[in-house]
């Protein structure tokens, strides 16, 4: 077999790097996703890039890019100062690139400067975007129109428990003169978690929606970053779908945020939110104040009022009251004298009545106790005969066995004593038999 030319791995190596610097010999600027980002021990920051393609964002290209840590302290302090996030995973960057080739690790991009403008622009494009997708799907105003209300003692807050903004929220409403009642619903309100744990915040209240007046979501101020979540499309179409009005203090000092933009009320702070609930009660209370200086007023208006028509009233009453009594005491004077009259006759006709039915009482009495006395002779005649002594003398007696009178064969039985009751005296006697 004929040898067949060849060259080494190195040197296949040197040829690749010589021929790409020749190729690339200048930085150029490039847009590229930061898919993941990492900055190691020693300060340089490695990256991965890649460039998304169609619909379903497989990425249609990728490369390895580094930071060297002399300037990513630059770069990564002028980018943060100008969007306010640090650089993360996600972003859409436009970075300038060299192109490096080595024996050892390949093909990677040396980066050595970030548009943040570009970033900026991006972000505003997502923020955008999802704002019109809320507003084409009918929902961007829909908390916005619902009627807050007069009276928000009942407040359900969305919150970190050890979050600073809570604290004082809930110090600024102790200080009021007003009672609230405060429930915390605990959820992460900064990093990857925060737009999954304040929607199930969200869903818990929903399951409650008669035991509030208003949800509050607070948190103290952050970066950019920390604050993406509530410009997420899913939280803000939560908020600006919620039943009960959302009042925001997310603490957002340059742009608000989506979930601002949907809500009832967006207040910059935690401690504003608290100011403006106070201020709400403050107002019923305003009110309440006034309304109990009207009702006075008119309550004392109606009273004078109704005083004079009483003292009128019983002017009329007393001159009618005068004239009635004077007409009804000549009709009674006039009554009195008919009764008087009418008396005199009946009782002269019901004497003379009287005495008629006495007498005929007095024979009628008569006839009735002669005829009822022969009838109880009578009667007494009867009971006498029904004696049981003479019954007994008749030569009948009265047969008992254990105390109870015998009237039936059936009742003794062959052995059995009996007590026999005569006219004159007893005898006991021995049953031998018996039969019907």
């Amino acid at each position: 077999m004929a040898a067949t030319k060849h060259i080494s791995l190195s040197k296949l190596q040197s040829l690749i790097k010589r021929s790409l610097e020749a190729a690339l010999p200048l930085p150029c600027w490039i847009t590229a996703e930061i898919s993941e980002i990492k900055v190691n021990y020693s300060g340089h920051c490695y990256l991965e890039l890649v460039e998304k393609g169609g619909d379903n964002g497989i990425p249609c290209a990728k490369a390895s890019a580094v930071i060297w840590r002399n300037r990513y302290g630059m770069v990564s302090s002028y980018f943060r100062s100008e969007t306010g996030s640090e650089l993360a995973a996600g972003m859409n960057v436009l970075v300038k690139v060299s192109v490096s080739y080595h024996e050892l690790y390949g093909l990677s991009l040396v980066v050595s400067d970030i548009d943040p403008l570009y970033t900026l622009g991006d972000l505003e494009r997502e923020r955008q975007k999802t704002i019109a997708r809320l507003q084409e799907e009918g929902v961007y105003d829909m908390n916005r129109g619902l009627p807050f209300p007069g009276v928000p003692q009942r407040i359900a807050v969305v919150s970190s428990r050890n979050a600073a903004g809570y604290q004082d929220f809930m110090n600024e409403l102790g200080r009021s003169p007003f009672r609230f009642r405060v429930e915390l619903f605990d959820a992460v309100m900064q990093g990857h978690g925060t737009e999954d744990s304040v929607i199930a915040a969200l869903g818990r209240i929903c399951e409650r929606l008669d035991d509030f007046d208003a949800v509050i979501i607070i948190r103290g101020g952050g970066s950019q970053s920390d604050l993406a979540a509530f410009d997420s499309y899913r939280l803000s179409c939560h908020v600006a779908q919620f039943p009960l009005p959302v009042v925001t203090g997310i603490g957002h000092d340059k742009d608000r945020s989506i979930a601002d933009l949907v809500a009832a009320v967006a207040l910059k702070t935690p401690t504003a939110v608290a100011g403006f609930l106070v201020d709400a009660m403050e107002a019923v209370d305003s009110w309440l104040v006034a309304a109990r200086g009207d009702i006075l007023a008119l309550a004392v208006g109606v009273l004078e009022q109704e005083s004079r028509n009483l003292r009128e009233a019983g002017y009329r009453l007393a001159r009618t009251s005068s004239g009635l009594t004077r007409s009804v005491d000549m009709r009674l004077e006039r009554l009195l004298a008919g009764i008087s009259r009418a008396s005199h006759q009946c009782l002269s006709a019901r004497s003379y009545r009287l005495e008629g039915l006495a007498g005929s009482i007095r024979g009628r009495s008569s006839v009735l106790l002669g005829a009822n006395r022969a009838k109880l002779e009578s009667l007494t005649q009867l009971v006498e005969s029904r004696d049981p002594a003479k019954i007994l003398a008749l030569g009948f007696a009265v047969v008992r066995s254990g105390g109870r009178a015998v009237t039936d064969a059936a009742q003794v039985s062959p052995g059995g004593l009996l007590e026999i009751r005569l006219h004159r005296g007893e005898v006991a006697a021995r049953v031998e038999k018996t039969g019907k």
